[in-house]
């Protein structure tokens, strides 16, 4: 197990729809979050009036439906550059974008130079993550820092990735295990098989005559199918399903593309599924149950691996008397 960490948001107007702050215990960082409609009361926020820091707008994406459009960008004054993006009639107008979020520094030791060097970061680690399409044209530049700051900015953003997930902001979360260097690796067994402690086993699930396989793990808690794997050319299930309309969207957005060699369809990055079910339905283009048709090397469903993990925790179901 990880070491915790104490997230605090505050809900600025008593409702979780709208603006939050949220901070970590001995960090200088602070983010505040909130709706367009609540613009007004964010820019006169004291984390964002006259501040210096970055900011993202998000909103959903017209060409992919349920996919996130984001704009990352820096100011040394973000209330007037967020107050910039609501004018339509100003080129740098956004009009995507419902929510937005700001990330500052509580000692005001955030420079210009800071923000650029974070901004070039976030959309190079938002890219890498590929859970938005970006507006961002390129990467920006990221400028020049001596070594003590931009070790700093690397552990502002450190915790930026704890901070953002908690308020529902995905834009920097990886799909892949990042073992902290501070904890001592440790082995953990899930079945007959030993994985370290930040890993889960990986899953398959592959039919032979479409010459479908494909692999997955449990990600931070997000069923992730690997860049590679490959499923069915087409959807084949004649009854109309809402995977189906999954199935299609990761086509039109040239997540599944066409495998010359195979002539199933590969997956070009890995991607998150709401569940193992979708996911295997996506890859065997039909409904499938997930817990079943996922399975580890030894043959143990996902289902029963995680029933396994329970037990092997000391975990047990109470019968009511």
């Amino acid at each position: 197990m990880g070491l915790g960490k104490s997230v605090r948001l505050f809900l600025a107007d008593g409702t979780p729809g709208g603006l939050i702050t949220a901070e970590i215990m001995n960090w200088s960082g602070q983010v505040v979050a909130g709706p367009r409609s609540d613009l007004a009361a964010l820019v006169k926020r004291p984390e964002v009036a006259r501040r210096t820091g970055i900011y993202v707008l998000l909103g959903d994406d017209p060409e992919s439906p349920g996919n996130t459009l984001a704009y990352i960008g820096e100011s040394d004054d973000v209330a007037s550059r967020l107050l910039q993006h609501a004018r339509p009639e100003d080129q740098r107008g956004k009009d995507f974008w419902d929510r937005a979020v700001v990330m500052t520094s509580k000692d005001l030791n955030v420079t210009k130079a800071h923000a650029k060097f974070l901004e070039s970061r976030f959309v190079a680690l938002s890219v890498e993550a590929g859970r938005a399409r970006l507006l961002n044209g390129n990467t920006p530049p990221q400028s020049t820092l001596p070594e003590a700051d931009a070790s700093d900015m690397d552990a502002f953003i450190d915790q930026l990735r704890i901070v953002l997930p908690v308020l529902g902001v995905n834009l920097l979360r990886s799909t892949r295990v990042a073992p902290d260097p501070g904890l001592e690796v440790r082995r953990v067994k899930y079945g007959s098989s030993l994985f370290l402690e930040t890993e889960t086993p990986t899953f398959s699930l592959s039919h032979k005559r479409d010459g479908v396989t494909a692999t997955a793990q449990e990600v931070d808690g997000e069923f992730t199918v690997r860049a590679g794997s490959l499923a069915r050319r087409d959807w084949v299930a004649s009854v109309e399903h809402n995977y189906e309309k999954l199935y299609r969207q990761l086509v039109t957005d040239k997540v599944l593309l066409v495998d010359v060699e195979s002539g199933a369809r590969i997956f070009s990055r890995d991607y998150v599924f709401a569940s193992p079910s979708a996911a295997a339905a996506v890859v065997l283009g039909r409904n499938a149950n997930g817990r079943l048709e996922w399975r580890t090397e030894s043959g143990m469903s996902y289902g029963r691996w995680q029933e396994q993990s329970l037990v092997e925790a000391g975990v047990r179901e109470t019968a009511d008397d």
